[in-house]
């Protein structure tokens, strides 16, 4: 049926209109209306909160779109189904999201920091990130925190303080952790994606067999061509996080998820295969970072940011590489010339 003669078939939703809803949410939940700030001031944006404009500069960002080429387990796989850091980014951000809407949480601001998160990984996964420590003196190198270099230096974008810190903090191992509820709901759902997409690429390459598994792990998230695990752990941290009033899984399951972990570290992670494939990988990134701290004069001008030493611009490069760039790159300058 036509609407009436004057009666506009779309109306404008405004930003104060979109902050309004906001009140809605759990009182727990993260208000763009309260955010900390951008580094920089900016105006308002007419329609978008805080945190949208957070998550479409992400998406709109260089950093974001290298993902597609940059390894999740398997380096530069060849098969189109095997999952890629931007595959994996995906799946995080689509778990974030139903816990965040189960939870009453804010849900732009969960996308937005898990389109992030990954942003500053190497090529070739965490064995990249591993490469470049050995070039830190007392620290590691951490994706997490060149994430939020990228967003705040190399590509600045000035996102929200909420986002960066989901960024800085959504591995387990960083501390502090992360000081808002979506930040912790990233950090489940970091694990919860990468884990089960593991295992299904791990089936997919014959590297292990679903007689394998396990039986405690099975027993508690069920059988693999049963109900999706993905959907047990996800009611396991919404059941449990109702409980106890913040962001956290049920014991049974989180106690599964650590076996089912470690079971994918000794099967798949660290399988003897890998374990060449990853010094391989490992040696070649050593020979960019080394060839590019002889050579300075190469480093693309967008990493020469003026204040950095010569070791941190050649790690931003180096870093923000794909996988593919990085493997034709160390052809070009490697490669003996003259052989077919």
């Amino acid at each position: 049926m036509d609407k009436p003669v004057g009666e506009p078939g779309l109306r404008a939703v405004t930003r104060q209109q979109r902050e309004a809803r906001e009140r809605e949410l759990s009182p727990l939940a993260t208000r763009s209306v309260h955010s900390r700030g951008r580094e920089h001031e900016e105006a308002p944006d007419r329609y978008r909160t805080a945190f949208e404009v957070d998550r479409d500069r992400v998406l709109h960002s260089k950093a974001f779109r290298r993902l597609k080429h940059k390894t999740q387990v398997f380096i530069n796989p060849e098969g189109d189904h095997f999952v890629t850091r931007m595959t994996h980014t995906l799946q995080v951000t689509q778990v974030a999201r139903a816990l965040a809407s189960a939870l009453g949480l804010n849900e732009t601001l969960t996308e937005a920091i898990c389109l992030a998160h990954d942003c500053g990984h190497t090529p070739f996964g965490h064995t990249g990130e591993a490469a470049l420590s050995d070039y830190m003196d007392d620290s590691e190198w951490l994706h997490s925190e060149q994430g939020v270099r990228i967003f705040r230096v190399l590509e600045p974008r000035n996102l929200s303080w909420e986002v960066l810190d989901g960024i800085r903090a959504h591995t387990w191992r960083v501390k502090p952790p992360p000081n808002t509820p979506e930040g912790w709901i990233c950090r489940y759902a970091d694990r919860i994606a990468y884990l089960n997409h593991d295992l299904q690429d791990a089936l997919r390459a014959g590297v292990i067999e679903a007689s394998d598994v396990p039986a405690e792990v099975i027993e508690v998230l069920g059988p693999l061509a049963g109900r999706s695990w993905i959907n047990e752990m996800i009611e396991a941290v919404i059941d449990e996080s109702i409980r106890r009033g913040k962001i956290v899984m049920r014991a049974d399951v989180l106690q599964a998820m650590k076996r089912f972990r470690e079971f994918m570290f000794e099967r798949v992670y660290l399988r003897p295969e890998a374990a060449a494939q990853n010094e391989r990988a490992r040696g070649i990134i050593h020979h960019l970072v080394d060839y590019m701290l002889a050579h300075p004069e190469q480093i693309p001008e967008t990493y020469c940011i003026a204040d950095a030493d010569r070791l941190t611009q050649v790690l931003d490069y180096v870093a923000g590489m794909t996988d593919r760039y990085a493997l034709n790159l160390h052809d070009q300058l490697f490669r003996p010339r003259g052989l077919v």
